[in-house]
């Protein structure tokens, strides 16, 4: 039996447990050994008979008597019941629907059972207890014993069983970390490790084994990320000169002043394209920093260089918005701005800088082909194979910072030279998270707001408040304010659970407009409208033509609209605290004071502390923090998706760990970028490689 070996092969799992086993990602004996418990419960202490009490959890050993099992009439299910002595009493034992223990048992058997004492009509018992003959190796009681993630028809009891018997069984367990890191950190062997994370001999030995295993899980992904930035700080890319007096005349045509640390995010970038290797760089900002304008200065740095830039947003909405934008900033600049979308296709001419041409998508293609176009802005639209340009220097992603060497090396075509990436996102990323799964990117934080701009109130309403918030709405839209009303779905389908009160777009929509505002212009926005509605729903409530719009998260990343006041969000126990940042940063974009409505479905403590942490924090980066230590990693920013192990997901809140990996992997790859040394390192991370999806 090795590590590859198939779990169909190994006495006592056959093809039905296999392919309950494979639900779990479970296919061969070292995706078992490695999936790991997620708690203990110790049946180690062995309690006499005379000091059990009534609602305690003991583990106790006795002989068994009076085995008998029975058939309830009314139920119909099978009763399974016994006795047990020890030297200072006796107690009774009751399994329900377990019939076959009367025969796996028999009177006089020395066994121990495990598991809470309760009180029937009969007196105290012990009703469904873990149970074990006495044997000299113990699996589940008697001992600390493991509880592992479970699914239907695997429980712990059979997986602790098999997993013990493949453990006694392999003949070989490969250690791939290297020796020196195994002698310097005083770790487990790893066959040692796998006994004692399995079955410890203590709670110290399931610890000193975990974190042996937390350090390896972490340090093959930092070896992983950290490779790839080597790789990228191999290829060329083109050097892009700073010219000062450029970017003062576009910072001196700007109607604002740019902040402290608008200039300091621009100058590190602007340095970093100088350089003959590809920029990685993730400019993080809080919503309604500015981090378009650091990035517009860029695109124009690269632009004179001779150079086109590829600007990339994630939804249709923000990328006209992007292109407003940015075609309005460089409007003096003789820059040539296309449009590419799912609709229609425009471009920005110097020549006619304030008409926007329409343009069939061809010709849109023809002139990117031929350089023409200086800035391209779009959605992943901009990646497929038909987008080719003549020399792209630059590219620019918004809220998409996973985007890596592989998507930019499908928009290079013809090209030697790798363009520069410049990704930015206003979701903040938590430290720990920033030097693992962002290992590979340089962080540009863009910390203060424009001056002018007020703190926005926000407050959690309960359900008995809701008619006053209506209310104050009413207020806001008198003084010429307009609101957002977030829902978490467009409509029920068959799969809401019936009784669900879940708020949607299309029924709060009817509600607002007919029952409680009718007399307002209440618009509606999701992701079933097509893309011209969408655009004239957006047209509308920019131009002040609709009051309140009732909206899908669609309007989460980057809609901008400087009047609008009141950010109302249904269901906001639903979505995480960094996408509650996001939607509060749609409003108090302007002087007037702002203020975020928080209604929540659920009164859960985890959602409560969520909701609290957001009433009283106005920084996006302390917010994220919280959001990791209140959700845990594997949901914060969706990082469930990226195929990372739940135990290695589950360190990612532990900076002193996630430091002391990042140093060691980054001293292996110091003294042996190829891995040659290390050969079985070397696979790990091929097969991480396939696994991850970081791109």
């Amino acid at each position: 039996m090795t590590f590859s070996t198939p779990l169909s092969e190994v006495l006592g799992v056959g093809p039905s447990f296999s392919q309950k086993l494979k639900k779990l990602g479970i296919a061969n004996v070292r995706d078992l050994l490695f999936y790991f418990p997620r708690t203990y419960v110790d049946f180690s202490r062995i309690t006499k008979i005379s000091d059990i009490k009534e609602g305690g959890t003991y583990c106790v050993k006795g002989e068994l008597t009076n085995l008998k099992k029975t058939q309830t009439f009314k139920k119909r299910f099978s009763l399974t019941s016994a006795i047990l002595k020890d030297a200072t009493g006796s107690l009774r034992i009751v399994w329900f629907s377990q019939p076959y223990l009367a025969e796996y048992f028999t009177n006089g058997d020395v066994v121990l059972v495990a598991g809470k004492v309760t009180r029937d009509k009969d007196g105290i018992a012990f009703v469904n207890p873990s149970h074990e003959k006495d044997r000299s190796s113990l699996t589940h009681v008697g001992r600390i014993i493991p509880v592992y993630p479970e699914t239907r028809g695997l429980s712990s009891r059979w997986l602790r069983t098999i997993i013990k018997r493949v453990l006694a069984t392999i003949s070989e367990i490969p250690e791939t970390l290297p020796e020196s890191i195994v002698r310097e950190k005083r770790f487990l062997p790893v066959k040692q490790a796998l006994w004692q994370i399995h079955f410890p001999n203590s709670m110290e030995s399931a610890d000193t084994a975990a974190k042996r295993f937390a350090f390896e899980e972490l340090f093959y992904i930092l070896l992983f990320v950290l490779a790839e930035r080597k790789k990228i700080a191999e290829v060329k890319a083109p050097a892009i000169p700073f010219d000062p007096p450029l970017m003062k005349r576009l910072t001196n045509s700007l109607p604002f002043q740019l902040t402290d640390s608008q200039k300091k995010a621009a100058w590190v970038i602007l340095k970093d394209l100088e350089k003959p290797r590809p920029m990685n760089r993730l400019l993080q900002g809080d919503v309604g920093s500015g981090k378009t304008i650091v990035a517009t200065m860029a695109a124009l740095g690269a632009m004179k260089a001779g150079l086109q830039v590829a600007f990339l947003s994630p939804t249709e909405i923000l990328a006209k918005q992007h292109f407003k934008t940015v075609s309005e900033i460089l409007q003096k600049f003789k820059v040539t701005i296309g449009l590419l979308t799912g609709s229609a296709d425009r471009f920005v001419s110097p020549k006619l800088p304030n008409d926007v041409i329409e343009i069939s998508r061809a010709r849109l293609l023809k002139k990117t082909l031929e350089g023409d176009i200086d800035i391209l802005i779009g959605t992943h639209a901009l990646i497929e194979d038909k987008v080719k340009f003549e020399n792209l220097g630059l590219l620019v992603v918004d809220e998409q910072h996973r985007f890596g060497i592989k998507q930019r090396a499908k928009l290079l075509r013809r090209s030697v030279l790798i363009p520069h990436l410049l990704s930015m996102t206003a979701t903040p990323i938590p430290r720990t998270l920033a030097l693992t799964l962002y290992g590979d990117l340089d962080l540009t934080l863009i910390k203060e707001l424009p001056e002018g701009r007020k703190k926005i109130i926000t407050k959690v309403v309960p359900p008995s408040a809701r008619k006053s918030a209506y209310g104050f709405i009413a207020k806001q839209v008198q003084k010429g304010r307009q609101v957002f009303v977030i829902c978490p779905r467009i409509e029920r389908t068959e799969h809401t659970a019936e009784g669900e009160d879940i708020k949607t777009v299309k029924e709060e929509y009817e509600k607002l407009s007919k029952e409680v505002f009718p007399d307002l212009r209440v618009g509606m926005l999701h992701g079933k409208l097509s893309s011209r509605e969408k655009e004239e729903v957006m047209k509308k409530f920019r131009q002040g033509k609709t009051d309140i719009l009732v909206s899908t998260s669609v309007v989460e990343v980057g809609v901008d609209i400087p009047n609008a006041a009141v950010m109302m969000i249904e269901g906001a126990d639903r979505f995480g605290l960094a996408q509650l940042h996001q939607f509060r940063g749609r409003v108090g974009r302007a002087e007037h004071q702002s203020y975020c409505l928080l209604f929540a479905e659920s009164n859960s403590p985890n959602a409560r502390a969520r909701l609290k942490a957001l009433e009283q924090l106005d920084s996006g980066f302390e917010l994220a923090e919280q959001d990791l230590k209140i959700r845990g990693p594997g949901d914060f920013a969706g990082t469930k998706q990226w195929g990372i192990p739940d135990f290695a997901m589950t360190q990612l809140t532990n900076l002193e760990l996630v430091q002391e990996t990042r140093d060691a992997a980054t001293k292996i790859l110091d003294e042996d970028i190829a891995l040659k040394k290390y050969p079985l390192l070397k696979q790990k991370i091929q097969e991480l490689r396939a696994k991850l999806h970081l791109e």
